[in-house]
């Protein structure tokens, strides 16, 4: 299968802001491009790149004064294949994890493991260990949280997304992470391209989507606790430890969002 994705961003910046941006395909998924994700940038302003801290391709710019636009579009292969499910995928004691998993077992900016340990084990700690755990992290997170986009707020936790029962994708995806953590599950935060491949096309402007991923059986495993169903045509673009190492775009100073359009298509 191969997929059309990209995107046009623009910000209007009162003074010179630095951006710091997310916005290129992981490196793990970049030798399935067909074509380049390159980013083009009005005006033409140097970019330099560089790899974070959790293996994302970074990208900064300094925008002048005045409107920035960010644009791309590109062709990526994908298997066409939902995401792989694994039930028999055990949990590993905390003594037995890699030490790289261990930070995704910490509280984060966006997931309150202190505010929510006590809830995840009453909820959870009679459930199997291993995937059956997580899918019941999965099945409670969608059912406790009321999707739409009028409920999105940057600075919501997943402890206020538990109690306020209402979010977004990102919303979704903090919950089960922070749940997750408690039950000394690793859990990483992700974001990436997911079109309506597969699925009822929604009628709603396509975004980036957020997901999460846990360390089971000796490797990562995709979920998606807002659709709660295995998805086809998932494309990431940055892993961390929430939406923080994540954000598709960080702005130093002041930006004002001016457009926003995203495309995600099979190409048939």
């Amino acid at each position: 299968m191969r997929i059309r994705a990209g995107y046009e961003i623009a910000y209007d910046c009162p003074a010179p802001t630095p951006l710091l941006l997310l916005l290129n395909v992981h490196p793990s998924r970049r030798r399935d491009l067909i074509t380049h994700d390159t980013i083009y940038v009005e005006p033409n302003v140097p970019l330099t790149q560089h790899f974070d801290g959790f293996g994302n391709l970074a990208t900064r710019v300094l925008a002048p004064a005045g409107r920035i636009t960010l644009r791309s579009e590109f062709i990526v292969q994908d298997s066409g294949l939902p995401d792989p499910v694994s039930w028999d995928a055990v949990q590993h004691t905390v003594e037995d994890l890699p030490d790289e998993t261990l930070i995704f077992l910490l509280g984060s900016r966006y997931c309150e493991t202190d505010r929510m340990t006590n809830l995840a084990w009453s909820l959870f700690g009679n459930t199997p260990p291993g995937w059956a755990r997580v899918q019941a992290i999965v099945d409670y997170a969608h059912q406790r949280i009321d999707f739409g986009y009028h409920h999105a707020r940057a600075t919501k936790t997943a402890f206020e997304a538990h109690e306020e029962r209402r979010g977004v994708c990102r919303d979704f995806a903090h919950l089960a992470v922070t749940l997750s953590r408690c039950m000394n599950i690793p859990a990483r935060y992700c974001t990436g391209y997911l079109g309506d491949i597969g699925v009822p096309c929604s009628p709603a402007p396509m975004d980036f989507s957020a997901w999460f991923e846990v360390y089971l059986g000796g490797d990562w495993h995709t979920f998606d606790a807002r659709h709660n169903t295995p998805r086809i045509g998932r494309i990431v673009i940055a892993r961390g430890r929430d939406a923080t190492d994540c954000a598709i775009t960080t702005a130093f100073g002041t930006a004002f969002l001016a457009k926003f359009e995203v495309i995600t298509d099979e190409i048939r």
